[in-house]
Order: structure tokens, then sequence, then C-alpha cells
């Protein structure tokens, strides 16, 4: 898969050169996907993007969808696209996991809010609170959305502190939901080449 720094309908592959590099390649994406995996308590879970990953997904839209036709192509792209970070910031989606039913409907409706109290520390710098969902809302008054594209938008000191090797804290400040982990090393160096 050729990363280019822009996804466009050219530099994405046909249904069928993507159907033969999928068979052979599905592995490497998965692997990176768990690699860019945090898990923030038990229900929560981070699932950092990385232009690798967003073309995955698009491909993988084009793939379910049989989309071949450029309309269709750019509206995925319009859709995924903004979720690939710019350089000063990083970019996930958020899943609240919970396999009951019942339980996750009563948890949804007490983490109204939760997606607003994500939060990444680097060693030595203030807290930067997630901005999320910045295409459209995903809660109302009764529950949260199981679901949330977030945002942690880093200043240069914060991106040079990453590079240079500081460690990073994800953690929730919600009020029925507190928990906070460090980033793994290995995770953290595969976030950190996704800054300038």
């Amino acid at each position: 898969m050729q990363i280019t720094g822009n996804i466009t309908p050219e530099s994405l592959m046909t249904l069928e050169a993507y159907a033969k590099y999928r068979k052979s390649h599905h592995g490497e994406i998965v692997v990176q996907r768990r690699l860019r995996s945090v898990h923030l308590g038990e229900h929560v879970n981070l699932q950092f993007e990385s232009e690798a990953t967003i073309r995955y997904q698009i491909q993988e839209m084009l793939r379910i969808e049989k989309i071949f036709e450029e309309e269709g192509i750019l509206q995925e792209i319009e859709v995924y696209g903004p979720l690939v970070p710019d350089g000063s910031n990083w970019k996930a989606t958020m899943l609240i996991e919970y396999p009951d039913e019942n339980e996750r409907r009563r948890e949804l409706a007490r983490l109204i809010g939760i997606e607003d109290r994500l939060f990444v520390e680097v060693e030595g710098q203030p807290r930067v609170y997630a901005i999320a969902d910045e295409d459209l809302e995903r809660e109302n008054d009764e529950k949260t959305s199981a679901v949330h594209f977030v945002r942690f938008e880093l200043t240069p000191a914060m991106c040079a502190a990453v590079k240079a090797g500081a460690s990073v804290k994800l953690g929730c400040d919600h009020g029925n939901y507190p928990a906070h982990t460090l980033i793994a090393p290995e995770t953290l160096a595969s976030l950190a080449a996704d800054l300038r």
C-alpha cells in the first residue's frame, strides 16, 4: 500500500488490485491496528489512526460496497480522510465496549460527555483534552454514542518531547469513568512517527 501523505482517488488501488494485495498483506494491517490500539480501563479502546490505517479503511469500504466510480470514491475519502493525523496531532477512533446490550445501554447513559474528558499528558507538559466529533454530534440528552472520533492537538514543545522519548499518559477524568494508562513504548514510537 502506497503511503503518499495525501489520499486521492489516483493513490488508491483498483478493486482488483486491492483484492490481490489484501490476500497477502491483511495480517500487516491487523498488526499495525493492534500496535496503535490503547485500552483505557476495561471498556474504552482508542484506535489511533494513521494514513495507512485510514487508507486501508477506505479500500475496505470500496471493496465491501463495490464502489469503483470516482464520485463514490471521493465520498469515502471525504468521510475518512479527516481522520489522518496531520503532523501536530493524534487522531483516534474511540470505542466504548460493553458486550452485554443492557449494560451497554445503561453505561452509555452514564457516560454522556466522556469523549470531552479524554486527555493525553506528555511528560513535563500540561494535559491536552480531546476535541471530539468534529464531523457531527454523537450524543443526545439520554446517552452518548459507542463510537467517537477524537483529536489531540499537541504544541510544538509536546511534539519535540515525544520525539525525544518523553512518556505519554492517556487518561479520562469523567466522573463515571476515571482511568489512565501510560502508552506502551512500541505504540508511542508509532505515534511519534505521526508528528513533525
